[in-house]
C-alpha cells in the first residue's frame, strides 16, 4: 500500500486515532430503485499526524462522488436557521457590512444563511457544488455557483473584480481533501480589508464528548484550534479572534484576515484557547491514544441496551437520518432487528433507506402512528429541538434515548438543553 501522508504538512501518517471499520458513504441514502443492488463500503480509519496533529481520513472517495448530489439541506433545522440569522446580525453589527459589501459563502447549501444578508440589502454570492442543493438556493433569488471552491475558482472571481468583504464557510473546511488549495483560495478571494470566518466542530469536544459518530467519509479532517491556526497562518491569514459555539456538539468560529493588510487586533480569546489546548496535551500523541477504547465501550453499551429492550418486548425506532447516525448504526451493526424505522423532516430522505443498515426512513408522523416505547435520537446535537417537536410521545409513555456521549434514556421531553 502507498504510504499515507498528511494532507497539510505531508508528514507520514502512522498513528491511528480510531478505526471504525468499513462503512458506506454517510449520505448515500438508498432509494427504492437501489433495492437488490450492491453497495460499496470504504475504510473509516482515522489517523493523527505526529507533526501538525491534524486528525484526518485518507481520501477513499472523491468530493465529486460525495457532494454533487447531496442529501443534506440546512433549512430543515429550525435551530440552525436561528444560528444563521444571529450570525448575520453579529457580522453586520461588528464589521458594518452594507449595500457596498460582498458576502461570499463557500458551501452555501440551500441559501439558509445568505438569505438573511440579502434581506438586509447586503449583496451575496453562494458557492455550492451540489447541483440539487444549489438549485434550491437559486429559487430564493440567491446567486449561486455550482462549483467546488479552490484556487482556480477564487482566481477567476478575483479576475472579475469580485472579492469578498466577508468570506465565510460553515462546516466546509473538513469537507475538502485539498486543504492547502482550499485555504490558498480563501486568501486569494478575500478583499484587502476583508474578514474570513470558518465554523467547524472542535476536535477537543469530539474527544471530550465521545462524538465519534461525526467521523465519516465526507469529513476528511478534524481540527483543533492549534492546528487550524497553523493551516491559516501558513497561507498568510492571521487568526485574530475565536468564538466557542454550542452548535454540532461544540464548534469553533475562527476569524481571520490578511496578515499583510493591517491585521485586526488579536483578542485575548486566541491566546487563551491555544493555551488551553496546550494544557490538554494536543501537541502530544499521548492525548489521542485512549479515544478508540472509549468508542468501543460505547458500542458495547448501546448494543446491551438495545438487546435488553428487545428481550423485554419493547419497540424501538429512530428519529433523524443524519450522516452521524449512519456512522453510529453501521459501526454498531444496528439494523431493522433493533430499529424498526427512523423518521426525518426532509422529504428528500423520506421513502429512502439508511446506507449500509437499510433502515427505512418515514415522515415524523409515523412515530405517532406506531407509538413506540423508545425513540433513539440520532442527531443528538438537535435533541432539544426534536424533544420539543415530539413531546407528545409522553402521552403513551414513550421515552427518548441518545447514544452520545453516553447511552442514556432521557427523563423529560423538556429537559434536553442546548438545541443547536
Amino acid at each position: 500500500m502507498t504510504q499515507l501522508v498528511c494532507r497539510f504538512c505531508s508528514a507520514p501518517l502512522e498513528h491511528t486515532f480510531v478505526d471504525l471499520g468499513m462503512s458506506p458513504l454517510a449520505n448515500s441514502y438508498r432509494r427504492p430503485e437501489d433495492d437488490g443492488k450492491s453497495e460499496t463500503f470504504f475504510p473509516l480509519h482515522t489517523y493523527v499526524c505526529s507533526e501538525c496533529f491534524l486528525v484526518q481520513l485518507p481520501e477513499w472517495e472523491s468530493p465529486e462522488a460525495i457532494f454533487r448530489d447531496y442529501a443534506y439541506f440546512s433549512s430543515f433545522s429550525d435551530s440552525w436557521l436561528r444560528h444563521a440569522e444571529r450570525y448575520t446580525e453579529l457580522m453586520i453589527e461588528r464589521f458594518g457590512f452594507n449595500a457596498d459589501s460582498l458576502v461570499v459563502e463557500v458551501a452555501s447549501n440551500d441559501g439558509y444563511l445568505l438569505q438573511y444578508f440579502q434581506q438586509r440589502s447586503v449583496p451575496v454570492l453562494g458557492i455550492e457544488p451540489a447541483l440539487n442543493v444549489a438549485e434550491e438556493a437559486r429559487k430564493l433569488g440567491i446567486e449561486t455557483l455550482a462549483e467546488f471552491f479552490g484556487t482556480e475558482l477564487a482566481g477567476r472571481l478575483k479576475q472579475e473584480g469580485r472579492r469578498a468583504d466577508l468570506l465565510l464557510g460553515n462546516n466546509v473546511l473538513a469537507h475538502t481533501p485539498y486543504l492547502n488549495d482550499f485555504v490558498a483560495g480563501l486568501k486569494m478571494l478575500l478583499a484587502d480589508q476583508g474578514v474570513v470566518t470558518l465554523e467547524f466542530p472542535h476536535l477537543v469536544q469530539l474527544m471530550a464528548e465521545n462524538q465519534f459518530d461525526t467521523i465519516y467519509h465526507e469529513h476528511f479532517s478534524y481540527f483543533s484550534f492549534t492546528t487550524v491556526s497553523k493551516v491559516l497562518e501558513s497561507h498568510g491569514l492571521t487568526v485574530f479572534d475565536v468564538d466557542q459555539l454550542p452548535t454540532h456538539g461544540g464548534s469553533l468560529r475562527v476569524y481571520a484576515c490578511h496578515a499583510e493588510h493591517g491585521a485586526l487586533a488579536v483578542t485575548e480569546r486566541v491566546g487563551a484557547l491555544l493555551g488551553h489546548e496546550q494544557e490538554l496535551g494536543l501537541t502530544d500523541l499521548a492525548a489521542y491514544r485512549d479515544f478508540a477504547e472509549r468508542v468501543r465501550a460505547t458500542k458495547r453499551k448501546l448494543l446491551s441496551f438495545l438487546i435488553a429492550a428487545k428481550e423485554e418486548g419493547k419497540t424501538l425506532v429512530g428519529y433523524g437520518a443524519p450522516a452521524k447516525g449512519n456512522t453510529l448504526l453501521n459501526y454498531c451493526g444496528v439494523r431493522t432487528d433493533f430499529l424498526d424505522f427512523t423518521v426525518d423532516r426532509s422529504p428528500h430522505k423520506q421513502g429512502c433507506k439508511l446506507p449500509g443498515v437499510h433502515i427505512p426512513i418515514h415522515g415524523p408522523d409515523k412515530i405517532r402512528e406506531v407509538r413506540p416505547d423508545y425513540v433513539l435520537i440520532l442527531p443528538w446535537n438537535l435533541k432539544a429541538e426534536i424533544m420539543e417537536q415530539m413531546a407528545d410521545i409522553a402521552d403513551w409513555g414513550g421515552r427518548f434515548v441518545v447514544a452520545i456521549p453516553e447511552v442514556e434514556v432521557l427523563a423529560e421531553a423538556s429537559g434536553a438543553g442546548e438545541g443547536d
